[in-house]
Order: C-alpha cells, then sequence, then structure tokens
C-alpha cells in the first residue's frame, strides 16, 4: 500500500510538472519589461563542463552588468529543466547568497536584491546550475543541443538557438537588444575532443585528468544566440587572409577526419567568398579574433567567428541553382556582417538578417556566373515567397523570434526581403544600391578601421530607409510601406485592346505605388512612369510583341484583365 500509493504520488507530481513543461515557449525576446530592462549586461564569463557521456551541463556563469533603472530585482531567463544550485552577489572582499524565485512553466526567473539597485552603478552575480539541457528537436530550425556520432562512433557536439534562445544552455538575459560588450567561454569537455567557440582561443588547461578546459574569449559584442561550442575529434586547416584594409587573420576550419580531403577542397572557396563579401559590404567584421567554421552535426548557422557548416561539401546545396558555389556556407558567412555586424534591436526586423543574408547568393551567383545565373536564382527565391498572407515582413510591434518566423511571415522574411532588395536594386540603380549596402554596413567610412567592436551596432528597418534616402536623394517612403510594412503584393493589371496598351499599379487603399515600369515594346526597352492613378498607357500597333517588366525586376502579381475600361 505504501509503495502503492508513493508510486502513484510520483507519477502525479511527474504528470504535473510535464504539463507545466509543456506551457513553456521555447522562444526569444519579445516586449521588455520593467525587470529586463532594469540592467545592461557588459560581460558573461561562462565556465561550463560538459559531458557528452550523460547529456549534462554544469558549471557557472557570471554576468556583468550596470543597472540603468531603479529595480530591487532583475529578470534572467535558464530553461526550467536546468536546476540553479545558487546565485552569488560578487561584491568586494565577501560574496553573499540571492534569493531567487522562478517557475516551470516560463524562461524568466527573478533575481532579488536586499535593497533597489541605483542607476549607474555596476553589479557582478554568479549563477551556479546544472542539468540536462534540451535536445534540439530539429536543429537548428527548433534548437537547443545537439548530441550526434561521428561515421567514427566519436561525440560529435554542438549548439544551435538562434530561434529559441540562449536560455536553452546557460543562464542571461534573454533579449536581442542587450549583448555583451565581450564574453569569456570556458568549456570542460573529455581531452580527447577538441572544443571550437567564439573568438579567438587564449589557451588551454588540464582540470582533472581525462578532461581539458579550453579559454575562448570574445573581443567584441556578440547577440547571446551566437554563443556557441562545437567539440569533436576534429582536424584543423587553418591559413591566414589578408582584409581589404591590409590587416592579417586567420580562417579556420575544424573539420571531422572522415571529411578531411573534402575539408581541403572546400576551404578555398572561404577566403573568396569572404573576398567578395568584403567588397559588397566592406571588411570583415571580427578580425580582431578570426573567421573560423566548425563542421556541425546540423545543417548550418551564423554563430559569430564560427560558423557552423553542415551541408556535403558540395555547391548549390541549399537552391539546386547550378551557379558553382558552396551556398550554405555563402549565407551563413553573410550573417558576419547581416545579423552580426548589424543586428536588429528587435526581432521585428529579423528580414534584415535573413532578407539581406539570403540575397547575397543571388550576388555571388552574379559575380561568379553572370548575370543570367542571377536571374534564375531569383526566380526560385520568387517561387518560395507566399503571395496569400496577412503578416507584413518588417510589423511596427515588438516580436518574440517566435512571432517574426510563424505561419506564412517565416519564409517570406527570407524570400520576400530578398526581392524587395532585387526590386530595390532595379529602382535606385546599381551605383546607388551597393552604395547603400556599403554604408548600412558601415555609415562612416572611418568605421571599416575599426576592430575594437565600436563599428557593431543596432538597426531597424527605418535606419536602412534612412540611409538609403540619403545615398540616393530619393523618396522611398512608399517602397519600404508597400513591399514591407503591410502584407499585399503590388499587382499589375494589364490589358491589351485596339491598339492600346494598358498597364495599372494595384495597392491597397492608402497606400503610393510610383514604380518605374521597363515595357519591351518589339523589343525595344523603355521605361515609363504612371501617372498618379497608378496607370500607365500607350499606343501600339496589335502585331507588335509587347514584354513587361522583361528582365523581372519588380515583385508582382500580373492579372490579365481589363482594368481602366
Amino acid at each position: 500500500m505504501y509503495f502503492r500509493f508513493l508510486a502513484g504520488l510520483f507519477c502525479l507530481i511527474l504528470g504535473f510538472q510535464y504539463t507545466l513543461a509543456q506551457s513553456l515557449v521555447y522562444e526569444s525576446g519579445g516586449k521588455l519589461t520593467t525587470e529586463l530592462a532594469a540592467i545592461n549586461v557588459h560581460y558573461y564569463d561562462l565556465d561550463i563542463k560538459v559531458n557528452p557521456a550523460d547529456s549534462t551541463v554544469s558549471g557557472s556563469v557570471e554576468i556583468h552588468f550596470l543597472v540603468v533603472n531603479p529595480s530591487d530585482k532583475i529578470a534572467l531567463a535558464l530553461d526550467p529543466r536546468l536546476d540553479i544550485s545558487g546565485i552569488e552577489r560578487i561584491e568586494a572582499g565577501e560574496n553573499a547568497l540571492l534569493r531567487f524565485t522562478r517557475s516551470d512553466s516560463t524562461r524568466t526567473f527573478l533575481v532579488h536584491f536586499p535593497k533597489t539597485l541605483q542607476p549607474g552603478i555596476r553589479e557582478v552575480i554568479r549563477i551556479h546550475y546544472d542539468g540536462k539541457p534540451r535536445v534540439a528537436p530539429r536543429a537548428p530550425w527548433d534548437g537547443g543541443m545537439v548530441w550526434a556520432r561521428t561515421p567514427s562512433g566519436d561525440p560529435w557536439i554542438g549548439v544551435a538557438v538562434q530561434g529559441n534562445g540562449a536560455w536553452l544552455w546557460w543562464p542571461n538575459k534573454d533579449h536581442p537588444s542587450d549583448r555583451p560588450d565581450s564574453v569569456a567561454i570556458n568549456i570542460t569537455m573529455p581531452d580527447d575532443l577538441i572544443v571550437a567557440s567564439n573568438g579567438r582561443l587564449r589557451g588551454e588547461s588540464i582540470p582533472e585528468e581525462g578532461w581539458k578546459t579550453w579559454h575562448w574569449f570574445v573581443s567584441t559584442p556578440i547577440s547571446n544566440y551566437n554563443v556557441t561550442l562545437n567539440a569533436a575529434p576534429y582536424e584543423i586547416i587553418s591559413e591566414p587572409f589578408e582584409s581589404i584594409t591590409g590587416e592579417e587573420f586567420e580562417i579556420t576550419f575544424w573539420v571531422l577526419p572522415e571529411y578531411l580531403e573534402k575539408g581541403e577542397k572546400l576551404f578555398p572557396q572561404f577566403a573568396e567568398q569572404i573576398r567578395f563579401m568584403e567588397m559588397i559590404a566592406g571588411p570583415y567584421p571580427f578580425r580582431a579574433d578570426k573567421y573560423g567554421v566548425a563542421h556541425s552535426p546540423y545543417l548550418g548557422m551564423e554563430h559569430q567567428s564560427i560558423i557552423a557548416y553542415g551541408a556535403n561539401f558540395e555547391n548549390d546545396n541549399l537552391f539546386g541553382i547550378k551557379a558553382g558555389f558552396d551556398d550554405l556556407h555563402q549565407h551563413e558567412l553573410a550573417h558576419e556582417w547581416w545579423g552580426n555586424l548589424v543586428t536588429a534591436w528587435d526581432w521585428r526586423d529579423f528580414w534584415i538578417h535573413e532578407g539581406f543574408g539570403t540575397y547575397m547568393q543571388p550576388l555571388y551567383a552574379e559575380h561568379i556566373a553572370g548575370k543570367e545565373v542571377y536571374r534564375k536564382m531569383m526566380g526560385y527565391l520568387r517561387n518560395r515567397i507566399i503571395d496569400e498572407t496577412d503578416r507584413e515582413v518588417a510589423p511596427r510591434q515588438s516580436m518574440s523570434s517566435i512571432e517574426i518566423t510563424q505561419g506564412t511571415r517565416g519564409g517570406n522574411v527570407y524570400f520576400k526581403g530578398a526581392w524587395f532588395l532585387h526590386t530595390m536594386r532595379y529602382l535606385v540603380g546599381d551605383d546607388h544600391f551597393f552604395k547603400t549596402l556599403r554604408r548600412f554596413a558601415y555609415p562612416d567610412p572611418a568605421m571599416e578601421e575599426v576592430t575594437d567592436g565600436s563599428h557593431m551596432r543596432y538597426v531597424t528597418t527605418d535606419d536602412f530607409l534612412y540611409i538609403a534616402e540619403q545615398v540616393t536623394g530619393m523618396d522611398l517612403k512608399w517602397l519600404f510601406d508597400v513591399y514591407l510594412r503591410q502584407p499585399v503584393i503590388p499587382e499589375l493589371y494589364a490589358t491589351r485592346r485596339a491598339g492600346y496598351v494598358r498597364l495599372q499599379w494595384i495597392v491597397p487603399e492608402g497606400y503610393r505605388f510610383p514604380m518605374p515600369l521597363e515595357v519591351a515594346i518589339g523589343g525595344q526597352v523603355i521605361t515609363l512612369v504612371p501617372e498618379r492613378s497608378g496607370m500607365i498607357s500607350f499606343e501600339v500597333h496589335d502585331d507588335i510583341e509587347v514584354e513587361v517588366d522583361p528582365y523581372n525586376w519588380i515583385l508582382k502579381t500580373v492579372n490579365l484583365g481589363a482594368a481602366g475600361e
């Protein structure tokens, strides 16, 4: 009876905990609460032991922060499945334990201070924790820790948490608007593995027999989700690269031994693609540390200064367009500028990361294979856009990482974002467009010489609009409003009757769309500007061929109707 009662009670408790866990939303960011907004973190010091044998993590994280708003408690985040054994307040000469409160149903926990923290003071706390972190259900899209095996059966570990948040495996302030100035990443793992992480390796130490600690340090600001670890019995390929600034930094590839030959064959592409991105967007931002690529047990992720690469070491992985380069690597590399150098401070502007990052593949295809391949790739991306949606690409309200990528908006953040840039390029011309890209990455050319982190900044959609208008001298608000701030794609109504062609742009009421239109008439391309009504009309003999937007520059739908009659 007693045993049955305990067993039944244990099952009841487990069931209750399971219900609570089910209500936990694995997302990042969202609205800044008072407790979140009370501090700005400027430094994390991670000291974590990762054990592949039982899929556990344990250790501590120091959080150094500045108080910006008065509060007697602050909000941090950690997955409830990980236990917090204590939180210390680190003060001169003494440490004191702090009270904390948390729930199984939310990532947020509160750290309570004995009296109100005053703006301007600096504090340090150390959080001790351990447990089994969430295993990624479908990395990198649904994230967590990845515990895999190499073809030889050795441990192969990675982390992918962009869409969910770094709180899945270490405690931090979870919001994209708060990235530390620097991070120490000290990872202890079995000594037969090599641990690759962000930044620069400062050394190795032996804490106990059979274990090794790898001491990595990130010298520039970094988004929490970009903090990562990669572990396997890696082989290392490394060569120096000279930036357009004249500085040298290392390009390093950590690759599984079984794929060393393929890795050596792929490696030269890294330098070629960096050289192109420097030409387009300015110098590689993290040359104070390195450019690293870690062979990962999942497809890929743009972890700052050490992207994850899990494709098949072959060209044309992502789109299937025969462009002759590894487009998965080029996409993740592009994020070193679009996402890591310039960062959306709220997930609502996530298209700046992914739309820009996606558009770099067609641009690179054009660079190495020509305009026709560029157009083919843009055609592929056009087919991925969901036209029937009620969700805009760049909403004005605050968004969490799940809200900005859910439903029909998710793919459009990538593909419609890329097509917006394609159409903008047509409208403003190549000279203005590429100068706008460069100035968006580095607004002041003097910033291109900086490596201490002061070149990194937060951006919004309106920041990009401002820079584009400054560079071009054009009114572009209507372009941003129609393509990014509302969901409906412009329609082009076209009719041809009795020697007349009539074309009309149709957009939702209240929006302007004075988009000029290229028209090929008998093989000769001319550009026509619509009237205020959005109408374009001209006479042409019925036996002369007319083709509208012959090079497919404008994101639109076409309706062969009877508009304007």
